[in-house]
């Protein structure tokens, strides 16, 4: 079923919610896919959450080994066994993760029970437009869910409401955070919008691949699906932009997305004014940081927390507006923002389990 109502506009500064009613303990929680790089990371945040019990955990190529074999990071869950990706595991679960690859959660989505919750970190339930998908993914069209970045003028109510949700991708997720409120405010045009952005080895998922080993890597920086990565149709959709060109590029380090963000003022602009409006957006989230001053978006300052980093240039010679972002594409960019969206459909305080700070160095 496709819900329309996955975008709301104009924008507007929206308060986070506060957990209602009594306090759920013991949320049974399943992951389908967690043996990748999103899914480990989804697994630690689990692990540490106060209210959730994690009771199925399911993979493919790994079925019957250990957690702690395949994440050796997770002592605390390290002796849960890897079932196989299907129904039958997931059952009995309150609330199912799926952290698969591109084009996979659809069909396991269509074969799961209709009153179990469900957030997916996968493409398959993000866009609005069948068209795209067959453009930008290929095969079957699964429908749009929910769309899960609750920072977006309407989405917290509309996520906590829901059954299914789709969380966004990391580059979209970095972008449109920084895109949408000017676009919205009406202070930057929705047309000829330009990023350069680049992400760290494990925004491409952990099978080996030859490109992504250490020795090709180190000492190298490289651009990818140049003018056709898949995150454009997405981010046009939940930013408001009409003409976008993005340019990827894949950066010598584990984790991390940096930003640089490049749109058309309506009108002669200042760096102050733009940061106004990205400040009138955020002030009262809680992930969300404009920095000021001297401080810039660094993808350090971001790991292993749900934090976004935002700040605002407006260039000397062109008059545009730069706003850089920064984001760590496991958290924020997936695991984290995924655990935001499940703690709202449950319930709970937006922010439970789910780390301001991150870690350094």
């Amino acid at each position: 079923m496709v819900h329309r109502h996955a975008m709301r506009r104009p924008w507007r500064r929206e308060a986070p919610t506060q957990r209602k009613g009594p306090r759920v303990v013991g949320v049974r929680i399943a992951v389908a896919g967690a043996t990748g790089y999103a899914g480990g990371e989804l697994l630690r945040l689990l692990a540490g959450h106060p209210d959730v019990e994690l009771t199925a955990v399911t993979g493919h190529s790994s079925v019957g080994e250990r957690v702690g074999d395949v994440h050796p990071n997770l002592r605390s869950i390290a002796d849960l066994t890897i079932a196989p990706t299907e129904p039958a595991s997931l059952a009995g679960a309150d609330l199912v993760f799926l952290a698969m690859p591109h084009g996979e959660s659809g069909a396991l989505a269509a074969r799961l029970s209709d009153d179990v919750k469900v957030v997916d970190l996968g493409a398959d339930h993000r866009l609005l437009d069948a068209d795209a998908w067959a453009r930008y993914y290929g095969g079957a069209y699964a429908g749009a869910w929910t769309y899960g970045l609750p920072e977006l003028a309407g989405q917290r109510a509309t996520i906590a409401a829901g059954t299914k949700v789709a969380a966004p991708g990391c580059y979209a997720t970095t972008i449109t955070l920084a895109l949408a409120p000017l676009i919205n405010a009406g202070v930057a045009s929705a047309d000829d919008v330009v990023v350069v952005a680049a992400s760290g080895t494990s925004g491409a998922g952990r099978a080996g691949k030859a490109h992504l080993l250490g020795s090709e890597v180190m000492g190298d920086i490289s651009v990818y699906k140049v003018g056709a990565h898949q995150h454009v149709p997405e981010i046009k959709q939940a930013s408001g932009a009409r003409t976008l060109s993005m340019t990827p590029m894949l950066a010598p380090m584990p984790r991390g997305i940096l930003a640089t963000c490049t749109l058309v003022p309506t009108s002669p602009i200042s760096a102050d004014a733009v940061t106004s409006v990205l400040r009138a957006a955020y002030d009262t989230e809680t992930f969300v940081h404009v920095l000021a001053g001297d401080s810039i978006p660094r993808t350090a300052a971001t790991a292993g927390s749900n934090s976004c980093h935002l700040k605002a240039y407006v260039d000397a010679d062109s008059g545009r507006i730069i706003v850089v972002s920064a984001l760590d594409n496991l958290g924020k960019g997936a695991a984290g923002q995924a655990l935001q969206c499940a703690n709202l459909m449950l319930g709970l305080p937006e922010s439970t389990g789910l780390a301001i700070d991150g870690v350094a160095p």
